[in-house]
């Protein structure tokens, strides 16, 4: 559960730090005229450059916003990842066993509800190739799909002990 935090908050801030990078390259530097311009000029310069260009103003601003609020989430992280490190060292084996089993059952329900999904889906397909061969054959002298008798999908399943995948064939 660490590792997984940690690469988490990675992710987090290479997208931030891509932001970033995109926030720069669509920054104009050259806004001010002189290095010695007073707060007034400077802040009549920026928004007279968002006169000129609010498209790029509002991109900037999306930009702004989703670097606030993905800086939130890794700050959010980074305090769970302190929780865990700080609980890690006080469970035993079998209180870590049973955290990460339940990790592994949320898991485990998200891939059955996704094969429960994409098995409604080939099931749709299947009707509509039923509906279309017969034309498609009068056309193209050729099948429209074909492998349906062999498609499965995983499920999860368990005896209390052991989890075991298996493919079921939709």
């Amino acid at each position: 559960m660490i590792n997984q935090i940690h690469t988490e908050i990675t992710t987090l801030n290479s997208q931030i730090q891509a932001l970033q990078q995109e926030r720069a390259a669509l920054t104009i530097n050259n806004v001010l005229s002189g290095e010695n311009d007073s707060p007034s000029a400077m802040v009549e310069a920026y928004r007279r450059q968002a006169r000129e260009n609010p498209q790029l103003s509002v991109e900037l601003k999306g930009i702004d916003d989703a670097i606030a609020a993905l800086e939130v989430q890794v700050q959010q992280k980074q305090a769970e990842l302190e929780r865990w490190q700080q609980e890690s060292p006080q469970l035993t084996p079998q209180e870590q066993l049973e955290a990460a089993r339940k990790v592994a059952q949320v898991h485990a329900e998200r891939v059955n509800q996704l094969a429960a999904e994409l098995a409604t889906e080939i099931r749709q397909l299947k009707s509509c190739a039923d509906y279309l061969s017969p034309m498609y054959w009068q056309v193209y002298y050729k099948p429209f799909i074909t492998g349906f008798k062999t498609i499965s999908v995983p499920h999860v399943r368990s005896d209390g002990e052991v989890w075991t995948i298996v493919n079921r064939i939709v």
